[in-house]
């Protein structure tokens, strides 16, 4: 799922805002039963692979976004969409897709050129892939039993996609 912010405005302004984003994540994730396997929050956009078994998805991301939109507009006094649209979802079918998205969505932030590695950024799931560290809403057991459950196969298999930078 990808939700982007109106007229590519940013969706967050502080590290205030990551973290209530998070927390409403993380409600309506136990709320709607919803299996979430990564998360990148950038600053005009987020991206969530999900898997939605007992509910429909949009049923979620409405709750989600319209809970974080009420948020934002009080906070900043503003009025208005603070999401560009519908959100944007692409069905996963198969194993090799399934961890190619996952792999997109925790190289997002080196593909914007904002930290060299995707360990470096604060605001996505790959840590809980990669570190002991854990998160009580993120599910990272499905794409870990893809390497044996090994973090550091998971994280060869993600950083083998970065470009090194050539020093001239």
């Amino acid at each position: 799922m990808t939700t982007r912010g109106n007229r590519r405005e940013p969706l967050f302004y502080s590290h205030l805002d990551f973290h209530r984003y998070l927390k409403i994540l993380s409600h309506c994730v136990k709320k709607h039963d919803v299996e979430l396997f990564s998360y990148c929050l950038m600053t005009n956009h987020t991206h969530l692979q999900i898997l939605c078994s007992k509910s429909p998805p949009g049923d979620f991301m409405k709750e989600l976004n319209e809970t974080y939109a009420m948020y934002f507009n009080k906070k900043y006094e503003l009025t208005g969409h603070v999401f560009q649209g519908r959100y944007g979802a692409e069905l996963i079918e198969d194993r090799s897709h399934l961890l190619d998205t996952s792999r997109y969505i925790h190289l997002n932030p080196v593909s914007a050129d904002l930290v060299m590695y995707p360990l470096e950024y604060q605001w996505s799931s790959y840590r809980y892939y990669v570190t002991p560290s854990v998160c009580p809403f993120v599910h990272t057991s499905t794409l870990l039993e893809q390497f044996n459950h090994s973090k550091s196969q998971y994280r060869d298999y993600v950083e083998s996609k970065i470009t090194p930078v050539v020093e001239l």
